[in-house]
């Protein structure tokens, strides 16, 4: 008998897939309990068949207060803030929409998205900005920001197990992208009117191309002034697993630091930037009054902080450098990103031509020994078409000068 009694409370007790299963209604009645044995036989059995029984699934809005918020806020609040930021805000403006925040989290669609979007684009909208253009490219980065909130959301909680798949959730055409690069004359100006600390964090920013969080938090032990020519910076923590880097010193580099080092006594270890804050070291809010003061004495276009990022790596595209090199320099956890400050022109395109090895298709009939002659022979279009398609007896294609002369 499947059933039997412990005391007052009634177990069941069955074999399944060979398996023995043993456990207790914590029930006093028999036919309760010969039911809750019955139940369980036929979830085993469906469970075997590919059946799977319907999970509870949460709203959106229960689902970051009892586990998002609490993941993000343990993950970054203390080791990347300005991500733990970034969540919360994105989670806020989410959660302030009620028909999407009281959608459970399987039954979220771009629809659904599309209504809060028409809502986040009005209310950005009328807080009473001049230009219609930069509030329509601001409205939309701002809700890109919180679909990209939803999409990290959506996919912790299939990781999780709550739902068992994620929507294509797609994002709004217009963004305003930051693609702000400052002239070496607007960079001369800005720094000439900026603070003394300023000028600092701002001359880092510019010739190393990290990301201003990764610059504040910064120790002395991170930096070496052996290596490379001008020493190198160990970049410890940044938003992805490629952030950690080690990168070389301009000279510009290394005498600022250098300078800021003699003035701390030399230090060992420590903030590079320390200051009065939770965190021990300066951050976004210590320096925004500074930099709205030198972008107004400079009078140079209006930029913020992290466009010295972007910056560098134009520059350091349109020197020549890969994107591959650029991903490593840059932190970038793809190359399709860096590929982004990769423009080649023809000269470029050319030059990498010109110092690829191998068979050269314009060279002499003198370098090759063949007649004397100096000029390379002019094929009509016939004999050009020919030589494309023709292949010796080893399958190399036919130079030519060697169809040219058998004309």
């Amino acid at each position: 008998m499947a059933i039997y009694k412990r005391g007052q409370i009634y177990w069941y007790k069955f074999t399944f897939n060979g398996e023995a299963i043993r456990e207790s209604t914590r029930q006093k009645n028999q036919i309760v309990a010969r039911n809750m044995e019955s139940a369980h036989r036929t979830s085993l059995a469906k469970g075997l068949v590919g059946i799977r029984e319907k999970r509870s699934v949460p709203t959106l809005k229960e689902f970051c207060e009892r586990r998002f918020e609490p993941w993000a806020k343990a993950t970054f609040e203390n080791t990347c803030r300005n991500n733990w930021f970034w969540f919360r805000a994105g989670i806020g403006r989410l959660t302030r929409y009620e028909t999407l925040a009281n959608t459970k989290l399987d039954e979220i669609t771009n629809e659904k998205v599309a209504g809060f979007a028409v809502h986040e684009q009005t209310r950005l909208l009328n807080r009473g900005r001049d230009e219609e253009e930069e509030k329509c490219g601001l409205a939309v980065s701002s809700i890109n920001s919180s679909i990209r909130v939803l999409r990290r959301i959506l996919n912790l909680a299939a990781e999780w197990g709550v739902i068992e798949s994620t929507p294509k959730l797609a994002l709004l055409p217009g963004e305003n992208h930051r693609e702000r690069a400052v002239s070496p004359e607007e960079e001369s100006r800005y720094l000439a009117a900026a603070s003394p600390l300023l000028a600092d964090v701002a001359t880092i920013l510019a010739d190393t191309g990290t990301r201003p969080d990764e610059c504040y938090r910064l120790c002395w032990e991170d930096l070496t002034w052996a290596n490379g020519r001008n020493g190198s910076l160990l970049v410890r923590h940044g938003k992805t697993a490629a952030a950690r880097r080690v990168l070389p010193m301009t000279p510009r580099v290394r005498a600022v630091l250098e300078m800021r080092w003699e003035r701390a006594g030399r230090p060992a270890e420590g903030w590079l930037w320390p200051a009065p804050t939770l965190s021990g070291h300066i951050d976004h809010s210590s320096l925004k009054k500074q930099h709205i003061r030198a972008v107004t004495l400079s009078k140079v276009r209006s930029f913020v902080l992290y466009d010295f990022r972007h910056t560098f790596l134009t520059r350091l595209g349109e020197s020549g450098c890969d994107a591959w090199t650029l991903a490593r320099i840059a932190g970038h956890s793809s190359v399709a990103i860096s590929s982004r400050y990769v423009h080649p022109s023809e000269d470029a395109v050319l030059s990498a031509m010109s110092r690829l090895g191998g068979h050269k298709i314009g060279h002499s009939l003198k370098s090759e020994g063949i007649g004397g002659l100096s000029e390379q022979p002019q094929l009509t279009d016939g004999q050009e078409e020919f030589w494309c398609a023709r292949r010796d007896s080893n399958s190399r294609p036919i130079a030519p000068e060697a169809i040219a002369l058998s004309s």
